[in-house]
């Protein structure tokens, strides 16, 4: 039996709509001000991270923020006296707690006695 080309459409129509919804089922939906999301991204940018980087730290920092509850602006406040390294700790923290437990990101420490003590235990 030859389905004519007419079912065959509504057949893929039908298949693509039933993965939509079961792709979105358990998927919330959380929304954004533009202008919290302008903010956070310039906040980033401003400090150096490359624009597809602000834009990602920003997603995970908006989407913790309404979760926990707290004003982006008052936490964009806070973290602004940051220098570098501790914005950059900062960041590393948030984005492991909020992907995958299987992997994390690491930061590279630089300890000047770490290369005295290899240093030290090189035999000539």
């Amino acid at each position: 039996m030859t389905e004519t080309p007419q079912i065959q459409e509504i057949l893929k129509d039908s298949l693509v709509e039933t993965r939509e919804v079961f792709s979105n089922q358990n998927k919330k939906s959380i929304s954004f001000a533009s202008n919290s999301v302008d903010a956070v991204v310039g906040f980033f940018e401003s400090r150096g991270f490359e624009t597809t980087a602000a834009q990602s730290v920003a997603s995970v920092l908006l989407t913790q923020a309404k979760v926990d509850g707290v004003n982006i602006m008052e936490l964009l406040e806070d973290i602004k006296t940051l220098d570098k390294v501790k914005l950059t700790d900062l960041i590393t923290a948030i984005l492991n707690a909020n992907r995958s437990k299987i992997s994390k990101i690491g930061v590279k420490k630089t300890d000047s006695n770490a290369d005295n003590l290899i240093a030290r235990n090189i035999i000539v």
